[in-house]
């Protein structure tokens, strides 16, 4: 499919979200995604598979022995694409407590390059850990957003991916989504953080909720709020198939960031 050109043509091409068949719920080889990448143009390519973690303990992802490889297949790409488009070396991780050193030594031994944000589970106050879609009310949003905090203030993360996930969820709007979603601003208006409009979530689908029918994600009205700050958003396409790098839902994403009226970058560093 051709790119369409209706999207600002001042507007720099870049996806930092892009997953490959390591994270083993994608399709598709580093090498596929970037030839895609250049065919649509995009200036600057980020692989931000899933993290893996010593021990295996997560699955959904890649296993740790295959750390190396995937940074080896992203390197080639660098090399083969150099002068033409940039390409980077990533992950999607999530904060956990004590994993501090490890996050450091991934930079230190040059295994990446950026990490994303993106926490699919949190625990709660009694040592309960819950999946970000998976909670038994709003009244842990909150909860949510503070392990989102919690990893932003590290320094390891570079933008928070879809912080409205936790949205997925099927319950109605209520105060504990307000409270959720003014923590989120707060913590992120202190440090200018940036945060990631996703645009998986068109590619989900319309879905029934308890409020109506709406996105998983991204949810207008955290976006509404958002666009009210001059916090820093940035696109990501969150693909996972070489076809998903800069495709329409991208461009969707692009067209409903505008109009709401977001502050829009496209360098993450």
């Amino acid at each position: 499919m051709e790119m369409n050109e209706e999207m600002n043509p001042a507007i720099k091409r870049v996806n930092y979200h892009t997953h490959t068949n390591y994270c083993k719920h994608a399709a598709g080889t580093a090498a596929e995604y970037a030839a895609q990448a250049r065919r649509r143009k995009v200036e600057i390519l980020g692989f931000s598979d899933h993290l893996p973690f010593p021990g295996n303990p997560y699955g959904y992802r890649m296993d740790m022995e295959d750390l190396e490889a995937y940074c080896r297949d992203v390197g080639k790409e660098r090399e083969r694409y150099q002068g033409q488009m940039e390409v980077l070396c990533g992950f999607e991780g999530e904060y956990v407590e004590g994993q501090e050193d490890y996050y450091e030594w991934l930079y230190k031994e040059n295994f990446c390059q950026y990490m994303l944000l993106g926490q699919h589970w949190f625990a709660d106050g009694k040592g309960q850990v819950w999946q970000t879609g998976g909670v038994p009310s709003t009244e842990y949003y909150p909860l949510y957003v503070d392990w989102l905090l919690k990893g932003m203030r590290t320094g390891f993360f570079r933008a928070i991916a879809h912080p409205d996930l936790i949205f997925m969820n099927s319950y109605a709007w209520d105060k504990y989504c307000e409270i959720a979603c003014d923590r989120l601003l707060e913590g992120c208006t202190a440090h200018n953080y940036l945060l990631e409009f996703n645009a998986n979530g068109y590619r989900r689908g319309i879905c029934r909720f308890e409020d109506g029918e709406r996105f998983q994600y991204p949810h207008r009205k955290l976006w509404e709020k958002i666009a009210c700050t001059s916090l820093p958003v940035i696109i990501g396409s969150d693909c996972h198939h070489p076809k998903q790098v800069y495709d329409e839902t991208v461009l969707d994403a692009y067209r409903e960031a505008e109009e709401l009226g977001l502050c829009l970058v496209t360098e993450l560093f």
